[in-house]
């Protein structure tokens, strides 16, 4: 038997791979100058893209943009999703970037746009620039740590744009690989609270591994409550560093393994490709998948092939739950 083989051969049956997340503005972005960036923390490198943005002309965008997508295409991907930069630093030029991906692209790749809101939506300059992309945008990006300490204010905003214009929402949440976090659970509770029950991806959410297992099926019943699915980024948080903090023996992976079982919808996606974030990361969905299944020794060819095909079609809205 040939578990590869088979694998793949389903996903070309289910049209190809679907991409459920990444960050195609900020690909192929790594520079010797900028390289040592990529030993610096998450919150740090919020702040060390600036330097990038600052200087990525239109047509710079683009051209990153179409790279990325052009390697996509040649592994038979069918649609993916892109976050893009929204800020007073970048300002409207990866949006104009998008608009000709989508004008160039559209008819050979589904592609959604999700606003990445890294400087949070509650400063006066970061809720201007949210604003300016929400009309564009197939879906509402959210990112609640960056807005430490009101996090509840950033998702109300969130959810009260996304149901307002019927659009689907995104959330970053629970990034950091320690059981002081909940924000999986704070996501489920909103969720429930405006109503947007299935209409809710929560992002990464690998910080359940290091609680309890009593609190994380208390969790998964939260999110089979609140109709949450999920993404993970397997590559993007393997190389989480270790700390002293005592918690149960996990991978810094979304637990997979478990939420599948208890009929949590799960998608994958690449993240961030060549970049202060993931210097190393090529874009390679097999890859991306492989790292999934061996960290979370989850070997189940159907399952796997629906959170590389079908499930990532759920979680980007092009086909009902």
């Amino acid at each position: 038997m040939n578990p590869k083989k088979k694998f793949l051969e389903k996903i070309k049956q289910k049209g190809g791979w679907v991409n459920a997340h990444s960050h195609l503005d900020r690909a192929y972005t790594l520079t010797k100058k900028n390289f040592k960036y990529s030993y610096f923390p998450i919150q740090k490198k919020w702040y060390l893209v600036d330097e990038m943005k600052r200087l990525a002309s239109e047509e710079d965008i683009y051209f990153r943009m179409e790279k990325a997508l052009e390697y996509f295409l040649i592994q038979g991907t069918q649609a993916l999703c892109t976050f893009i930069d929204v800020d007073e630093v970048i300002e409207d030029r990866a949006l104009k970037a998008a608009q000709k991906i989508k004008n160039n692209y559209g008819n050979y790749i589904h592609i959604c746009f999700a606003n990445q809101v890294l400087k949070g939506v509650l400063d006066k300059n970061s809720k201007y620039w949210f604003d300016q992309s929400i009309e564009f945008v197939d879906i509402i990006g959210g990112l609640p740590a960056k807005d430490y300490g009101r996090e509840d204010e950033h998702l109300d905003i969130l959810f009260k744009t996304a149901k307002s214009k019927g659009k689907i929402l995104h959330v970053h949440v629970d990034q950091f690989n320690t059981n002081e976090e909940k924000e999986t659970e704070k996501l489920a509770k909103k969720t429930i609270e405006h109503g947007m029950q299935g209409k809710v991806v929560a992002i990464h959410s690998i910080s359940l591994a290091a609680h309890n297992r009593a609190y994380r099926y208390e969790i998964y019943k939260l999110m089979k409550k609140a109709n949450l699915m999920v993404i993970s980024c397997p590559i993007a948080w393997i190389d989480h560093t270790r700390s002293e903090r005592l918690t149960p023996s996990h991978n810094s992976i979304t637990p997979v393994d478990e939420m599948v079982p208890e009929g949590i919808i799960v998608a994958f996606g690449t993240d961030n490709i060549c970049d202060i974030y993931k210097p190393f990361s090529d874009g390679n969905l097999w890859i991306e998948l492989r790292v999934m299944l061996e960290a979370c020794h989850y070997y189940d060819i159907d399952n796997l092939v629906k959170i590389a095909t079908i499930n990532g079609l759920k979680v980007l809205g092009l086909v009902k739950k």
